[in-house]
């Protein structure tokens, strides 16, 4: 038995997620409010039988770990972690390397708690932190502010925090890891942070992993400095206040990314706790795939000057290219059948008065905050705006550079109303013909459907048997194997009008595998042995040393597909049971969620026709 095997049969899936969502019994299963979406009505659903849950609403799914790591905002091995120790099992001894890896973290951690409660200390009694105390009151900040977001202030002295950490027990080698200290020329070392506002940068399970520091003195430069990279801090992977808004991310269904900490800190104590920020970097993939997992609708609002819109039209190049896509049939000129992706987004941005940022309105007019949010633009028009004041619209070229630049985000829109819409405004303010317009937005869109259609017909590989004992581990195998094959195996369910692969087509151990392997794909420099449990590790080992026959990529995508189909339909079919379960008991008591689950029961079917009939070709 694999330690996860171990985890899941020692915890009661009811019990673990009746710690966080009030359930009650509903026959054979356990009903309550679905803590993914706000929800009026219970559409979330346990299954003790199957250990397994799904919410009916927003179709989210799956079993005991997933959801630890979609409520918690976990990654897979830290879930592992944390279910494991809640189990009372001992996850298999890791190698030498990885634990004095995770020693050192954990060392760092602990230096840079014990840095956060002394500069926390600090601020709140020190004669010298006066002038810092009165900055905070002076911006309004409260009491509770400061203890939430744990401010701090660096005394204005050349080895103070040196001096303190070394008390502690923590070396000067330790406290150049972490960042704390910066090293002389010539030798010695000094306090990187002096007489400054100091901001500790959490991660998402809201454990200190650097420090964002604001000078007091107008004469100190730079304005803002932050901790160097290290082992536990990576800027472009970190997202500053994550930890206490993916809640409300959740509850408002809407995540509002600004610029700075304060920018994020007076919202969160006036109420608008959905805000996040990068790291002084534009918008990275890995922020987006963190804000996925929680909500898909994005608010951009950053400053209305030169440097934010180009900040902001880069996070949504960004947003384009990274966040999930749903798949439309289109036809080319011959009749066949292709796909196009539609954006599964909703991105909007709130330009701000000009001079004034997210805090400072808020504290000034919270009305005016609220109506520009309720009121942000949609990312066409916000684009379009932009081109018209960076091009010459009265100029042919500059007409063709604005409509080139639109072509890809009106494409994106999935209603078809919608997207005529937009190109009706967008040819009248250019003074051009929308059907031509409309004409060149279709061509665009078979030419696409004609290169994905064309990846897509190579010829199948049947008749084989899998060299591994189940079909979820045969496709990981291939995936392990020949990494290519996702892709290629992607495009192909792309025209069968079906979802991508992803975490739901994985269960219990392999699914942690599945996303072991997605983050070292997503982080080069990591291996399997870093992310993964000394028992799922050696299993993987043993999938790649069994033989495979020689083929090309496409032989072995068509594989994946079938294979992937293969469990799908199984699934398909069990889901499909639990509804109609739940179909019979609300009518037999006369439940009015009878018709939702019908509905559900119809959109189940529906998916699995298109799965048998994939299979079938």
């Amino acid at each position: 038995m694999s330690v996860v095997d171990e985890v899941k049969e020692r915890l009661d899936i009811v019990e673990v997620i009746g710690r966080h969502v009030h359930l009650q019994k509903s026959g054979r299963y356990f009903k309550g409010l679905c803590p993914f979406h706000t929800e009026k009505t219970p559409s979330f659903y346990v299954f003790p039988d199957t250990q397994g849950w799904h919410c009916f609403g927003c179709n989210k799914g799956g079993d005991l770990f997933t959801f630890v790591m979609d409520f918690e905002g976990l990654d897979f091995r830290s879930a592992l972690e944390e279910l494991a120790r809640r189990a009372g099992v001992e996850l298999q001894p890791r190698t030498p390397e990885q634990v004095e890896a995770e020693s050192e973290s954990e060392r760092l951690r602990s230096l840079l708690e014990a840095a956060a409660a002394y500069y926390h200390t600090l601020l709140l009694t020190a004669p010298q932190a006066a002038y810092a105390r009165a900055y905070l009151e002076k911006r309004g900040f409260t009491l509770e502010t400061i203890k939430t977001f744990r401010l701090g202030y660096s005394l204005n002295d050349w080895d103070a925090t040196r001096a303190y950490l070394f008390g502690k027990g923590f070396s000067v080698a330790e406290q150049l890891k972490a960042g704390m200290l910066v090293e002389r020329e010539g030798g010695g070392t000094f306090d990187r942070f002096r007489n400054r506002l100091m901001i500790p940068i959490c991660d998402r399970r809201g454990r200190v992993i650097a420090f964002g520091g604001r000078v007091l003195n107008p004469d100190d430069q730079p304005k803002y400095m932050n901790s160097p990279q290290s082992v536990l801090f990576d800027k472009s992977n970190v997202l500053f206040g994550y930890h206490l808004a993916n809640q409300a991310i959740r509850e408002a269904d809407a995540a509002i990314i600004v610029e700075g900490y304060m920018d994020v800190m007076i919202p969160h104590q006036a109420g608008y706790k959905n805000v996040v920020a990068p790291m002084g970097t534009a918008l990275t993939e890995a922020h987006l795939q963190q804000l996925q997992r929680l909500t898909k609708r994005f608010i951009l609002a950053l400053d209305p000057d030169a440097a934010g819109i180009h900040g902001t039209l880069q996070g949504l190049e960004t947003a384009r290219q990274t966040l999930d896509r749903e798949w439309d049939a289109v036809f080319d000129p011959r009749g066949l059948v292709g796909v196009e992706g539609r954006l599964k987004a909703d991105i909007r941005v709130v330009v701000l008065p000009e001079g004034r940022d997210p805090d400072e309105l808020i504290l000034e007019d919270r009305a005016r905050w609220e109506q520009l949010i309720a009121n942000s633009q949609p990312i066409v028009r916000f684009v379009f705006e932009q081109l018209l004041k960076q091009e010459d619209p009265r100029e042919p070229k500059g007409k063709a550079r604005i409509v080139d630049a639109m072509l890809p985000l009106l494409n994106d829109i999935g209603d078809s109303v919608e997207r005529e819409a937009y190109v009706q405004d967008i040819a009248l303010r250019l003074g051009l013909d929308a059907r031509g317009l409309l004409d060149r937005l279709r061509v665009r869109e078979r030419a696409q459907a004609v290169r994905r259609q064309s990846a897509v017909k190579a010829p199948g590989a049947a008749g084989r048997t899998t060299p591994v004992g189940d079909l979820e581990a045969y496709a990981l195998t291939l995936f392990l194997r020949y990494p290519e094959t996702l892709s290629l195996a992607d495009t192909q369910l792309d025209a069968a009008q079906l979802e991508r692969i992803n975490d739901n087509d994985f269960t219990g151990t392999n699914r942690l595998i599945w996303l072991a392997w997605l983050e070292m794909s997503a982080h080069p420099e990591l291996e399997l042995g870093d992310v993964l449990p000394a028992d799922l590790l050696e299993q993987v080992h043993t999938w790649m040393a069994t033989p495979l026959p020689d083929m090309p990529l496409e032989q072995w995508a068509r594989d994946a597909v079938r294979t992937v189909l293969r469990l799908r339909e199984k699934r398909l079919r069990d889901i499909s049971k639990h509804t109609q379960s739940l179909v019979a008991e609300a009518q037999g008591e006369g439940d009015l969620k009878a018709e939702r689950y019908l509905t559900t029961l119809q959109r189940l079917s529906a998916t699995l026709c298109r799965v048998q009939q994939a299979l079938s070709r």
